[in-house]
């Protein structure tokens, strides 16, 4: 078993090294119980001098709302070496308000440092994969890439975006977030190639002569002309070759609307290049992408609306303790009956 938290003089003892640059937990801190909350340390000191820090327990954990679970697998590794047995729904699954979705039954010297973690890793996991389903779902057979990367600290960047792929999201932009799911990174390229060079066309060019082949030829079209003069001069630079362009125009010029998306397609339409899909990004909702599917975008590419979820509030509850149903005032004492929990441990 792995070494964890287990008094006050430990946490007292415990140092930041010289010369941390980045405040985010490192791996083996949040195994040893470093990001915990510190009420569950005195826990574990008090039933330690009392005697019953074995005391078998079983814990349920569930949710306020309904939404996607993730971030099992994670929860799985952080219970790794611990002796314990775990039920839980399948990541990706979805559940109910006040479900059950994950139990835990072992000595409570085992796990329960781990509390804060354990509901951290779902709650948040769990909030950014719900946000990705419901763009999905508005979205239906249209793509949607989750582009949320620049809104959330790098340490949980890749996190956010493996959730929302296991949500629903089709592809991801941060390289580790698909590569953590057996998948390559996928996005354009940002405006500063366009500023640095100056012309949407030269742009274009480049891209369709030094990108690979697997690499969709998708330009944007905001930058420096209007929107659908753009599309077609792109269109006309590249002719087959062009798969689509992207719509990012910001919000000081009244943002993507569907207006534009039809006036795009329209154009784009009459001048013989319906193979062109149009790719639009940029404050981004569910809403929104039925308003702009509606009007002729073919694919979305999501941000803040995913990575700005709220998390969906996690509870964990003793339910029993040495084999006696038990709970808090306002629970049922015992297990409660959850047939789809599966056992993972």
């Amino acid at each position: 078993m792995r070494d964890k938290f287990k008094t006050l003089e430990q946490v007292k003892a415990w140092e930041i090294k010289e010369g941390r640059g980045l405040f985010s937990a490192q791996h083996e801190e949040i195994v040893e119980g470093v990001t915990t909350d510190i009420y569950f340390v005195k826990t574990q000191e008090i039933l330690a001098k009392k005697g019953l820090a074995d005391t078998v327990v079983t814990a349920e954990i569930f949710a306020r709302r309904d939404g996607i679970l993730v971030g099992v697998p994670e929860v799985m590794a952080l219970l790794k070496d611990c002796s314990v047995e775990v039920w839980a729904l399948e990541e990706g699954q979805a559940f109910k308000a006040k479900e059950v979705v994950m139990r835990i039954t072992g000595k409570y010297c085992e796990f329960g440092v781990y509390e804060t973690a354990l509901l951290g890793i779902l709650a948040s996991s769990s909030g950014w994969a719900t946000a990705a389903k419901e763009s999905k779902e508005a979205a239906g057979d249209s793509k949607v890439l989750c582009f949320g990367a620049r809104h959330v600290h790098p340490a949980v960047a890749p996190v956010m975006e493996r959730a929302a792929v296991v949500g629903g999201a089709d592809g991801a932009s941060c390289i580790l977030g698909a590569k953590l799911l057996g998948i390559e990174p996928a996005g354009t390229v940002p405006h500063t190639v366009f500023l640095i060079m100056g012309d949407s066309v030269e742009v274009a060019r480049a891209y369709h002569e030094v990108m690979p082949p697997q690499e969709p030829r998708t330009v944007l079209v905001d930058t420096f002309k209007d929107e659908a003069e753009e599309a077609l001069r792109c269109a006309e630079a590249l002719g087959p070759d062009l798969q689509g362009i992207r719509l990012d125009t910001p919000s000081e010029r009244g943002g993507v609307t569907p207006e534009l998306v039809r006036e795009i397609r329209g154009r784009l339409d009459l001048a013989g290049y319906q193979h062109v899909k149009i790719f639009v990004s940029g404050g981004i909702t569910p809403e929104r992408i039925t308003l702009l599917k509606e009007a002729g975008a073919d694919a979305f590419g999501v941000g803040s609306y995913i990575s700005g979820a709220p998390a969906i509030d996690m509870t964990m509850d003793i339910k029993e303790v040495n084999g006696k149903s038990i709970a808090k005032r306002g629970r049922i004492p015992g297990i409660t009956p959850n047939e789809r929990l599966v056992k993972i441990k």
